[in-house]
């Protein structure tokens, strides 16, 4: 009795529920997972600024089961990281996980599959982005010959303005019409 751990305060739950497709047990297995990636580091309690200050490496992160064999991986923590460079924080991680969640609304799952292939972060997904994205995708194995033009296909079966790039709506109307976009585009805790 008393002897409980607390790992988050009251109103850290109820923030972590309002921003995220969470419930308080499914935020107790996300900590206990990036807890899993690096006891080291990260503390049992967070009630403090631990949520935002303690950041796990790109390096261990890349190394969770649920992201070592995703190609964009590394892409994946650099866009949901508040330091761009891939380290998490336990926020950052929540916030990953809540967005590859089964209960995250299709608009959002498109919002940030967008920013994932928006590499160069200009807002559009231009060829370098679908150049970058394909030799992900296949290990580097094409030719750039092929990789030219898959990219010069994708663009002209996809861009509607003929600007030579995918804007996001453009984008998202192509997601749209994937049907097993959100079966892929899933993490399970």
């Amino acid at each position: 009795m008393g002897n409980k751990l607390v790992i988050f305060t009251e109103e850290q739950f109820e923030d972590y529920q309002d921003c995220t497709f969470f419930t308080r047990k499914e935020i107790l297995r996300v900590h206990k997972r990036f807890r899993e990636v690096s006891p080291d580091l990260v503390p049992k309690s967070m009630t403090g600024r631990e949520p935002v200050t303690v950041r796990v490496p790109l390096e261990k992160m890349e190394k969770l089961p649920e992201l070592r064999e995703n190609p964009f991986r590394q892409r994946i923590c650099q866009v949901f990281s508040r330091d761009g460079k891939g380290n998490l924080t336990f926020e950052d991680f929540l916030d990953l996980l809540s967005v590859f969640s089964e209960q995250a609304p299709r608009d959002i799952k498109v919002f940030y599959a967008f920013k994932i292939y928006d590499f160069d972060g200009d807002h559009h997904i231009g060829p370098q982005d679908l150049e970058q994205s394909l030799r992900l995708l296949t290990h580097n194995e094409l030719t750039p010959e092929e990789v030219a033009q898959v990219c010069e296909k994708v663009i002209e079966e996809s861009d509607v303005d003929g600007d030579g790039k995918l804007s996001f709506m453009e984008f998202e109307h192509v997601i749209t019409r994937a049907p097993d976009f959100l079966s892929t585009f899933h993490i399970r805790i």
